[in-house]
């Protein structure tokens, strides 16, 4: 099943269920399910009776959204594959490294990731996103992935010297329409085993980055019980669970993300996010 939040031909911002190259408008028809994140706490979502009703639009006539664009919580996972450890002279840790989104800094599939004015160090970062479907507070590794709607693509755009103003990430990777979230995001019976579903982001057709989603040093049934023990993860909450390596910042020369770029961020099995890349107004 793949889900979305868009806005309809109509102006609407609503939420769907996309079939082919179509999209069922789920939020016209549910009143009292506002948005996507209403919907997947549904008994509807998590009964796995999803009812295809609602208008039925061309994807080609949509506005993609965040596919989340109301998530009470962004929680991204730094240096998490080996090959960016490696690339940015850090050492292993024993814990996921953490920081946080603000949902105002996130963009939909289609619509421009915003290079800052203050930066010519714009960053592409492709990443698999996971959606918490089931709530949960110190939840187990065996019982991680009862926890999750589905998963999405992410570009974690960052703002290279924002980020490193001091030791704290925050100011790079909140900047307005910097993080790509989308398109879709699919539930986890249509995604294969981990070590044959490959990350693969491009820049202007050029592949930059490549890994399967096994090389993670802390899989996602190891985020999801870390971050669960000091907070309770609840419906819509989006773990972002780090980039492999390859990011721009670390190539000689640096490879920056400038006005007119196409990103794309492609997952097997999730779907393949794509950004224009247009300088701040």
């Amino acid at each position: 099943m793949k889900l979305t939040s868009f806005i309809a031909p109509t102006g609407t911002s609503t939420y769907g269920l996309i079939e082919g190259d179509t999209i069922i408008d789920l939020g016209a028809v549910r009143p009292t399910l506002p948005g996507l994140k209403d919907f997947l706490a549904s008994v509807e979502f998590t009964s796995g009776a999803v009812a295809a009703t609602g208008p039925v639009y061309p994807l080609s006539a949509i506005t993609y959204l965040p596919v989340i664009p109301n998530p009470g919580k962004i929680i991204c996972v730094g240096l998490n594959y080996k090959e960016h450890i490696k690339e940015t002279g850090r050492s292993d840790s024993a814990y996921p490294s953490l920081f946080l989104r603000t949902a105002t800094s996130q963009i939909g599939h289609n619509a421009p990731m915003i290079k800052p004015r203050v930066s010519e160090r714009f960053d592409y970062e492709g990443e698999l996103a996971v959606i918490i479907g089931t709530p949960g507070r110190h939840i187990s590794q065996e019982n991680a992935l009862d926890h999750i709607a589905g998963y999405a693509c992410y570009n974690d755009g960052s703002v290279r010297d924002w980020q490193r103003h001091t030791h704290q990430f925050t100011p790079g990777k909140n900047f307005d329409g910097t993080g790509a979230f989308g398109p879709c995001m699919v539930t986890p019976d249509e995604i294969g085993p981990r070590e044959a579903s490959f990350l693969i982001t491009r820049l202007n057709g050029q592949e930059v980055q490549k890994a399967s989603l096994d090389m993670m040093v802390f899989g996602i049934e190891e985020q999801i019980a870390y971050i669960s023990t000091y907070t309770t993860l609840e419906t819509g909450d989006v773990i972002v669970t780090g980039t492999p390596g390859g990011v721009g910042d670390r190539r000689s020369p640096p490879l920056y993300m400038k006005a007119g770029d196409s990103v794309e961020v492609e997952i097997t099995g999730v779907g393949l996010l794509r950004n224009i890349v247009a300088n701040e107004m």
